[in-house]
């Protein structure tokens, strides 16, 4: 009988390409989702996609709730942590992001610590190791052992959750739990398994529909989903994974570079994609009455150098460039008319 590995958010964009890469390595796959009623489109979506889903069944948990959680890591040797709150608009109360993430991830370590699961493998983001740094002269090369600080005020709400959910992560790691392997992803783009854009795929479809009047000098350290759903089932086994973190961005596109890689692949829609970069000067005014562009002014024209090593290392393969990878979430989200 093949492991069994407890999923969290397996509805998520990167959730459902995590279920499939394990689904076609011969796992046993038990996925959690909030809805229940969205079991039957998940496993639709997967079988679609060409994976065997007779090896998978669906539980039901809430990262604000205990109920189901021991249930749900009996007898699996693996977890993957995958399920977060995520929200483009960054609510007035910080809380209502940072609370779920840190309770969920504790409520994850917890269930697989009591049912001596083997490794859990959580899902951070590069914003746990990026953010807030604009300005600093001496951090312009970053590695997965270097942390963002909530503490200094320049961290949004989605940022500051990532953080302290990781931090929670680690400290029950070293409080005996199960072994931990991190992975710290950027912008996740790729080609869609369902009708459902998630996050960055409502950010390539603004640009598609040219919802964006002008661009803000924003840099994506982007990750394609095959390439990091592969990375995330290499690390919960791959002995050198267990006690890191694995900055996972392989590739930088500026986000006017990313409406040009659309120009060319999608040259119809050329007349609604943005090009044009937004000054700073204008942003700085914006950002007084909308929060959205407040919560991202401390990231304008930030570059840093991202040390990927150890995720190189996991995915043993060549990365799906950038380009590439935008393309392809933007063909799928053109082929399904979402954009």
């Amino acid at each position: 009988m093949s492991d069994t590995v407890l999923l969290t958010g397996i509805t998520g964009f990167l959730g459902g390409h995590v279920a499939l890469e394990l689904l076609n390595s011969g796992y046993t796959l038990r996925g959690s989702l909030r809805n229940p009623q969205r079991a039957d489109a998940t496993r639709q979506a997967l079988e679609a996609a060409g994976a065997d889903t007779s090896r998978l069944d669906f539980v039901t948990l809430d990262l604000t709730a205990d109920d189901g959680w021991a249930n749900a890591a009996e007898g699996v040797r693996y977890v993957i942590h995958s399920a977060s709150p995520f929200v483009t608009t960054m609510p007035k109360d910080p809380q209502e992001l940072i609370g779920p993430a840190v309770a969920g991830t504790e409520r994850a370590f917890t269930a697989a610590r009591n049912a001596r699961v083997d490794r859990i493998v959580l899902t951070s983001s590069t914003v746990a190791i990026v953010a807030g740094r604009r300005g600093a002269s001496r951090l312009d090369q970053l590695g997965p052992d270097d942390w963002a600080n909530p503490e200094d005020g320049r961290l949004n709400a989605y940022a500051t959750s990532k953080v302290l959910a990781e931090r929670k992560a680690w400290e029950m790691a070293y409080d005996g739990g199960p072994e931990l392997a991190v992975i710290n992803p950027g912008f996740i783009s790729g080609p869609l398994l369902d009708n459902d854009p998630g996050t960055s795929g409502a950010v390539i479809r603004r640009i598609l529909t040219g919802d964006f009047p002008m661009l803000p000098k924003l840099y994506i350290h982007q990750i394609d989903v095959r390439d990091l759903a592969r990375i995330h089932v290499a690390a919960m086994k791959d002995p050198s994974a267990a006690g890191k973190r694995h900055l996972t961005a392989f590739d930088t596109l500026l986000l006017k570079q990313a409406a040009q890689v659309l120009v060319q692949a999608f040259p119809d829609r050329a007349g609604s994609i943005p090009t044009r970069q937004a000054p700073d000067w204008l942003l700085r005014i914006l950002s007084l009455f909308d929060g959205d562009v407040r919560a991202t002014m401390n990231e304008l024209g930030y570059n840093p150098y991202l040390d990927a090593s150890r995720a190189r290392r996991l995915l043993c393969r060549a990365p799906i460039t950038g380009a590439q990878s935008v393309t392809d979430m933007a063909r799928s989200l053109i082929e399904r008319g979402l954009a």
